[in-house]
């Protein structure tokens, strides 16, 4: 009896295999009711606000990129179900269950679909941006099918391809165990295209094609001739090997006259000092060449020096640079590296290795120096960085180097989500603080502050360091996350959320993450005092808190009036320019 049941399952191993049904042409319409239906809900919550306006063929791209993940999650868990010979509904059962879905979902979707405008309107209004007109809908139907179509067929050729090499392993070994093999090694195979060949490929075309216009210079950028700034006549470093962004910032910047203008008188002139990439072959002569500037134009005889860690381009923003500047009169050194060609946005990916190093380094000359002057002769010592150049700052805080001479302050605006010190002090911060504006510590050493100043609750006395972030709740920089796609955060809980946000954004998985993804880009196209965009009169109270400045608040409120009526008229003035 046992030899003819092993007789029974050898025929069965080796008998012939019945053909297995195609799957549907890649041009095919052939779809999957479960994906349909699951795409469909997810076309409706990408409808929902997030931390921005949205433009309507941003909302294509994310409603048409949303609904394709879903119908992908769809489709997948019902194939999935079906490989492991899950019970599926037929019939009567199945009809049910798909129209009543199908309902809910829709009067979701038609709720969505009407309330758009009107959610988006609510926000641009707060925003002081102007409405949305409903003729937006044709860009955000286009767009979104045309996003939809272009991910269906990408996605349908990788499963085309997988179902071959399915078909090619399954005449080896049984066919659940070929379809494992294939999944698992196909599967690493593609990622290593994606993460491996083509990031590389993709980072350094970008680098070629940006290190280009780094060659060029901004129309409103001229060459230095007071011998304070870097490029000047006076300066050992060139002009043209300042890169654009360092040419830009050498060159602007308020002079002794200006301050004056808004000021008791007195002024100085503030040091501007700054290294390119072209402005030596490495990192550490980058650095000594910094210091050697810094020496010539007797930075060490200011009463500020900030040590600024450059966005990705080697940006600084004018309204952080101009403000210190301002509150000291000008007594100032502030001294910049470029480390990139990259804008931010790659940067962030790209660069975060190099970012680190160079403040590092840059740090660790200048501070090597200026630690060995008598404390009553040297210049009060900060760090400033803006969006990815926070990270730089927080590399050099949490190094070595200050423990035996610590320095002053730091101010960081709009740090991105990659920092892990910002994210540890946000997650241990304390009982009655918000995730949005935190409390550390109750204030010792780090606070932080929105438009509408620090944080209240920072009852401690602030210690002779101090340090303080500079965030806005809209900011899509700080807040996005990883764990978005399965974790709603803390900062759009009831009671957390910050007075930027609007009050109808809700968490749904993977979709708020993609929306926040979506968000960065566009975080710099808004009107100052939201998104990634800190107004001049924030960047003023920050540093004020930070230097601990003896000036009034009557002096502080109109010296930022002056400030932002000095940026308006700089704005105006580059808008009427005919380049």
């Amino acid at each position: 009896m046992t030899t003819g049941l092993l007789d029974r399952a050898r025929m069965r191993l080796y008998e012939p295999r019945p053909p297995r049904r195609r799957a549907p042409g890649i041009l095919e319409p052939s779809f999957s009711a479960v994906g349909l239906v699951i795409a469909l809900w997810f076309f409706s919550i990408s409808l929902t606000p997030s931390l921005l306006p949205r433009e309507g063929w941003v909302q294509g791209i994310e409603s048409g990129v949303a609904a394709m993940v879903g119908y992908g999650l769809g489709a997948s868990a019902y194939a999935i179900a079906r490989f492991l010979t899950v019970p599926a509904a037929h019939g009567r059962v199945r009809a049910i269950l798909l129209v009543c879905a199908l309902g809910l979902i829709a009067v979701q979707t038609g709720f969505t679909v009407w309330a758009y405008v009107g959610w988006q309107n609510a926000t641009r209004l707060d925003f002081g941006m102007e409405p949305l007109s409903p003729l937006v809908w044709p860009a955000i139907v286009l767009v979104g099918a045309a996003s939809a179509a272009i991910l269906l067929i990408i996605a349908r050729t990788v499963r085309t391809l997988f179902r071959q090499a399915d078909n090619l392993v399954d005449r080896f070994m049984p066919r659940r165990l070929a379809v494992a093999t294939v999944g698992v090694l196909l599967t690493g195979l593609l990622w290593w295209v994606a993460s491996g060949a083509f990031v590389n490929a993709f980072f350094t075309f970008s680098n070629w094609t940006f290190s280009g216009q780094d060659l060029q210079t901004n129309p409103d950028a001229a060459r230095p001739l007071d011998p304070t700034k870097s490029g000047s006549p006076a300066s050992a470093i060139l002009w043209e090997d300042l890169g654009r962004q360092g040419r830009s910032f050498v060159s602007a910047g308020p002079t002794a006259a200006d301050i004056d203008a808004a000021g008791p008188g007195g002024a100085r002139e503030p040091i501007r000092a700054y290294v390119g990439l072209r402005s030596a072959e490495t990192l550490q002569e980058r650095a000594d060449l910094l210091l050697d500037e810094l020496i010539r134009t007797d930075a060490f005889d200011r009463e500020v020096m900030v040590v600024a860690t450059t966005t990705g381009t080697g940006y600084l923003d004018p309204h952080g640079m101009d403000a210190l500047e301002f509150l000291v009169n000008g007594d100032t050194a502030i001294a910049g590296a470029q480390y990139s060609y990259l804008p931010s946005w790659i940067s962030l990916l790209a660069d975060q290795a190099e970012v680190e190093d160079t403040s590092r380094v840059v740090f660790r000359t200048i501070h090597d120096y200026w630690a060995t002057l008598p404390d009553n002769t040297r210049p009060q010592l900060y760090l400033y960085g803006l969006s990815l150049g926070t990270t730089g700052v927080e590399a050099i805080l949490s190094s070595v180097d200050i423990l035996n001479e610590p320095i002053d302050g730091a101010l960081m605006t709009g740090a991105p989500f990659l920092n892990e010190m910002h994210y540890e002090i946000t997650e241990a911060r304390d009982d009655d603080s918000t995730a949005a504006l935190p409390v550390f510590n109750s204030g010792r050493t780090v606070r932080f502050a929105n438009e509408r100043g620090i944080a209240p609750g920072n009852v401690a006395d602030w210690g002779t360091t101090r340090l303080l972030y500079l965030q806005h709740g809209s900011d899509p920089v700080v807040w996005f996350n990883q764990h978005l796609a399965f974790e709603e955060p803390d900062w759009l809980r009831d009671g957390e959320r910050a007075p930027d946000v609007s009050a109808e954004m809700a968490w749904y998985p993977l979709v708020t993450m993609w929306q926040v993804l979506l968000d960065m880009p566009a975080a710099g196209s808004v009107p100052e005092g939201f998104g990634h965009l800190y107004t001049v009169t924030a960047n003023l109270w920050a540093w004020a808190a930070v230097t601990d400045t003896d000036m009034a608040d009557a002096d502080l409120t109109a010296l930022a009036t002056h400030l932002e009526e000095r940026a308006d008229a700089a704005e105006a003035a580059l808008e009427a320019s005919p380049s």
